[in-house]
């Protein structure tokens, strides 16, 4: 079982920059695949971004590529976002997710089994 804590959501106004970080519990040798999600009010959950940690390969949503970056710290075992230009677009709950992945690559269209409980992001125009 992973259990995985997300930390760092915060309100900015656009423009700005934030980081969240996503605390494992345990990374097992059979996960492969982390991603971030989000979710704004009224509308359905989309995918942002996933790595697949056995090669650190990524893969973005459109509306976020060249804003965000998704990396793993291996030192503190956590998965990262880094988001910068933020837009009001961007306000919504952010989720971190983990799978494993019989693939030697990673998407968000996959079954994600393991997921945190969410960080607030609000951007401000």
């Amino acid at each position: 079982q992973v259990q995985l804590v997300e930390s760092g959501g915060g309100s900015v106004q656009a423009g700005g920059s934030l980081r969240l970080s996503c605390a494992a519990s345990s990374f097992t040798a059979a996960i492969k695949c982390m991603g971030w999600f989000r979710q704004a009010p009224g509308q359905e959950r989309e995918g942002v971004a996933a790595l697949y940690t056995a090669a650190s390969s990524t893969y973005y949503a459109a509306s976020v590529r060249g804003r965000f970056t998704i990396s793993k710290d291996n030192a503190k075992n956590t998965l990262e976002l880094q988001m910068n230009s933020l837009e009001p677009a961007d306000t919504g709950t952010y989720y971190c997710a983990a799978a494993p992945s019989p693939d030697s690559w990673c998407d968000l269209q996959r079954f994600y089994p393991y997921w945190g409980q969410g960080t607030q992001v609000t951007v401000s125009s």
